[in-house]
């Protein structure tokens, strides 16, 4: 029998993205009742491409999501935009095998049909806008759009980059222009010969150009994506397929093919923007997951996965927590964020960093930035060698909070071991 907490707290997430379906799924895992609010009418994915390492695949595991045949396993190169390569991020075969792939590559829309599977039913309560959130020692309370207050012990804000939960802690801040924009999109079009198992991102002097193997309901497709440098004060008024068709001319094949084959309303643009990483992500009842805490650059690759993680280790951490307890719910959000807090700060800041390397360096430096990158092992060591080592530092986090969360559960092996 699981042995659950004296008495079961009350946890309200805000926002139906992975971190908060991780969230809802690892607060009930702990033996808490929550309720997951999200304003649209359904949970909805914002864009179709994505991937994941290891370390969030696990996570969604060991939450009983169904991980098997989710997307392709892919090995990650970073190339010159005339097929050379520059950068290989290599992880243990065992990691590979365990867990599908240094990276797999994906559809957003399956993992959150995924998610959403494996949500007990009651939790998720869609078209409830929370307008207000208020807190003291003694509970949490949220105005909704209706006028009626939900009472809880605790809330995590799961909302995005405009986190309302963000704001009522710590105030307003601006959003970080990249002065960058992409363009994505997918296909199934099986004409187009690739290199099977890869993920290649690579660059002109201006240009990022990339694809990835991906998997969706069975059948195996291509990703690609185009990053280049965009004033956000600017409105943009082109054709998105055509676009990214000009662009993808610079880059060796199969990038220009796959562009091609992609049916143009399977296009999408979106201008990339973050903020600067917090230095506390929680107060009184109240803590942040996902963009709401860190929002990233797609140049990290890691958006989706550091929120379905953020998600997995804040329920961990609430195991055996009294939440009526203000002082154990302190401790707990304490706990919960003091490491995740490095990390998620690094890969942001190394998305950004990367963001203004390869896209607004002055022209004059661009020659002198490629011959460094295609002759030196420089950004091997920078990206290639330190991305294995903080997946394999994630998924030994990972094993710690389990032998924690059975430990205090008193589970005695984990109730669901599954990668």
């Amino acid at each position: 029998m699981k042995k659950l907490p004296a008495q079961r707290g009350r946890v309200a997430v805000i926002g139906a993205g992975p971190g908060g379906m991780a969230a809802a799924l690892s607060v009930h895992q702990a033996g808490h009742d929550v309720v997951l609010f999200e304003r649209y009418p359904h949970a909805r994915p914002a864009g179709n491409i994505l991937n994941l390492w290891p370390p969030p695949i696990k996570a969604l595991g060991l939450l009983g999501v169904n991980t098997e045949d989710l997307g392709a396993p892919c090995t990650s190169e970073f190339r010159n935009a005339r097929g050379r390569r520059r950068v290989r991020a290599a992880l243990p075969e065992q990691v590979v095998r365990d867990y599908g792939g240094g990276f797999v590559g994906l559809l957003r829309p399956e993992l959150y049909e995924r998610l959403l599977d494996a949500l007990p039913e009651g939790v998720l309560q869609v078209n409830h806008t929370v307008e207000h959130v208020e807190q003291d020692e003694n509970g949490v309370r949220l105005h909704l759009a209706d006028g009626r207050v939900h009472e809880a012990d605790l809330v995590i804000g799961a909302d995005g980059i405009d986190s309302l939960v963000r704001r009522t802690l710590w105030g307003d801040s601006p959003k970080r222009e990249h002065n960058l924009h992409i363009f994505g999109g997918y296909t199934f079009d099986e004409s187009v010969e690739t290199e099977p198992g890869m993920c290649v991102l690579s660059h002109t002097r201006t240009v990022q150009g990339s694809w990835t193997a991906i998997r969706d309901k069975g059948r195996d497709g291509h990703q690609w994506w185009l990053l280049e440098a965009f004033d956000a004060s600017r409105e943009f008024t082109g054709d998105l397929h055509s676009n990214a068709t000009s662009l993808g001319q610079a880059f060796a094949l199969p990038l220009p093919q796959l562009i091609a084959a992609t049916d143009p309303a399977h296009v999408q643009r979106w201008v990339i923007r973050d903020r600067k990483p917090l230095k506390q992500w929680s107060k009184g009842r109240a803590t942040l997951v996902g963009d709401a805490a860190h929002p990233t650059s797609p140049y990290a690759g890691y958006g989706a996965g550091m929120a379905t993680e953020d998600g997995y280790f804040i329920g961990r951490r609430l195991a055996g927590v009294d939440l009526s307890d203000y002082a154990a719910v302190r401790q707990a959000l304490d706990a919960f964020e003091a490491p995740r807090k490095p990390h998620t700060a690094r890969q942001s800041r190394q998305a950004y960093a990367l963001g203004q390397v390869f896209h607004h360096a002055p022209r004059a430096l661009q020659p002198i930035r490629d011959a460094i990158l295609d002759r030196t092992p420089l950004m091997q060591k920078v990206v290639g060698d330190s991305t294995p080592s903080s997946i394999l530092t994630q998924l030994g986090e990972i094993d710690r909070a389990e032998a924690r969360f059975t430990a205090v559960l008193g589970l005695g092996e984990s109730h669901d071991t599954a990668p």
